[in-house]
C-alpha cells in the first residue's frame, strides 16, 4: 500500500509542528488492505502556499485551518472543489460553531476537528479519513474494472456472433436466389452449415448464462447424492458418435459406485467440458481415459487424451474467460472459450476444489479436477 500524503495547513508554526509530531510514524491498519497505511507529511503556513502545494503535489488528506491570513481555509476548500481534486479535507478551527461546520461541509469538507484537540482525537480523524478515502478509491477502481469487463464481454460476444450470423445470412440469400436451380438437394450443404452455426450460437448463449449465474450467486442449486460414475458415462455417451466417427477410444476407470453430494447440473458442466474437449482436440485413432477416484473425503477426476497438446504458456491462460487455444491443428475446432472458465468457477466456488492441466504439444493433455463433497441441505 503506497503512503498517503497529508498536507497540514495552519498559520501557527507551533500548531503545525504539534500536528506533525503527533502523526510522525503513525500507521493505520485497515481490513482487506495489505500492510499498514503510512503517511507522508507536508506543511503550509498560508492558504496561498497550500494552493501552490496542491497544484504541484498530489495530496490525499488536507488538515485545513479555518482561520488563515489572506486566503481563508474556506477559500482553499472552494479551490479544491473547483479543481475537483481527489483528496479529503478535515477542517480545523478554534471557532467550533454549528454554522462553521455546516458551511465547511457544504463546500466539500469531509470532517470537522475543533481546537483544542488531543493527539488521539487527531489520529482518529486521520484514521477515519484514510479509511473512507481508500474504500472510495477502491470502489471506483472496481466499478471501472467492471465497466471494462462488460465492454470486453460485449465485444467478444459480438465478435463471436458476427461470423455465424453473416454465414447464415449468406446461406439464406443462397436459398432465396436458388443459383443452383430449384432442386432442394443442391442446398443441403448450406442448410447443414446453417444448423451448425445456430448450434454454436446457442452454445455460446448457454455458456454465458451459466457463467453469469455462477458469478452473480443467483444459480439455483439442487444438492443430492449423485453417482459420479453415471455422470461420467453420460458425458461419454454424448461424445460417442463423434468419437466413433474419428476412431477415438474413450474408456472409463472408476469404482463400482462413487457417490458425491452435488448439483447434477454442475457435475454435467465439469464432466461434459472435460470429455468433450478431450475428444474435440484429439487426433483420429486417439485415446481418451476418464478416471475417477476418492480419498480423504475428496473426489479426483482425471481426463487424459492423446490430442494436440499445449505449451506451458497456453496452459497458463487456458481457464480465463473467452480463451481458446488456436493453432494450425485447432483453428477449425468449434467452441466459445467459456467452458473451462465456467468449470473452474464451479469447482472453486461450490466444491472448494480446483482444476489443473499438464500438457505437451503433439503428445496430449491431462486435466485433473479435485473436489470436496458437498453437504445435503437440512431437512425442512
Amino acid at each position: 500500500m503506497e503512503p498517503l500524503n497529508i498536507l497540514i495547513v495552519d498559520d501557527e508554526t507551533g500548531m503545525r509542528t504539534a500536528v506533525a509530531r503527533a502523526l510522525a510514524n503513525f500507521k493505520v491498519a485497515l481490513p482487506d488492505v495489505p500492510g499498514d497505511v503510512k503517511f507522508v507529511l507536508q506543511q503550509a503556513g498560508s492558504g496561498e502556499e497550500a494552493i501552490e502545494l496542491l497544484a504541484g503535489n498530489k495530496q490525499d488528506i488536507v488538515l485545513l485551518d479555518h482561520k488563515l491570513p489572506g486566503i481563508s481555509g474556506l477559500d482553499v476548500l472552494a479551490h479544491i472543489a473547483e479543481k475537483n481534486l481527489d483528496c479529503l479535507v478535515v477542517m480545523i478551527t478554534a471557532y467550533a460553531s454549528l454554522e462553521t461546520a455546516i458551511t465547511a461541509t457544504k463546500r466539500g469538507a469531509y470532517d470537522f476537528l475543533a481546537k483544542p484537540f488531543t493527539p488521539d482525537e487527531l489520529k482518529a480523524a486521520v484514521r477515519k479519513a484514510a479509511k473512507h478515502l481508500i474504500l472510495a478509491r477502491r470502489a471506483r477502481q472496481l466499478e471501472a474494472e467492471k465497466r471494462q469487463v462488460r465492454f470486453q464481454t460485449v465485444s467478444v460476444v459480438a465478435h463471436e456472433l458476427k461470423a455465424p450470423l453473416g454465414a447464415i445470412e449468406g446461406y439464406l440469400y443462397l436459398l432465396r436466389d436458388r443459383p443452383a436451380g430449384n432442386e432442394w438437394s443442391a442446398y443441403e450443404k448450406a442448410i447443414g452449415r446453417s444448423i451448425i452455426r445456430l448450434q454454436g450460437m446457442r452454445k455460446l448463449i448457454t455458456d454465458l448464462l451459466d457463467l453469469a449465474r455462477i458469478e452473480s450467486g443467483q444459480k439455483k442449486r439442487e444438492l443430492k447424492e449423485i453417482d459420479l460414475r453415471e455422470v461420467a458415462q453420460s458425458a461419454i455417451d454424448l461424445v460417442k458418435a463423434e468419437a466413433d466417427e474419428r476412431r477415438i477410444a474413450v474408456t472409463l476407470t472408476a469404482p463400482e459406485k462413487l457417490t458425491m453430494v452435488a448439483d447434477r447440473g454442475e457435475m454435467d458442466i465439469v464432466f461434459n467440458n472435460l470429455v468433450t474437449n478431450a475428444v474435440k482436440y484429439n487426433r483420429p485413432d486417439g485415446k481418451v481415459e476418464v478416471k475417477l477416484a476418492e480419498a480423504d473425503g475428496r473426489v479426483t477426476v482425471e481426463v487424459c487424451d492423446t490430442g494436440y497438446g499445449m505449451t506451458e504458456a497456453d496452459c497458463a491462460k487456458l481457464f480465463n474467460d473467452f480463451v481458446r487455444i488456436k493453432n494450425k491443428n485447432t483453428k477449425d475446432v468449434p467452441g466459445t472459450g467459456l467452458g473451462l472458465s465456467t468449470l473452474k468457477k464451479t469447482v472453486n466456488q461450490y466444491y472448494g476444489g480446483d482444476v489443473s492441466v499438464r500438457s505437451e504439444p503433439n503428445v496430449g493433455s491431462t486435466f485433473t479436477v479435485v473436489m470436496n463433497h458437498g453437504e445435503l441441505p437440512p431437512a425442512p
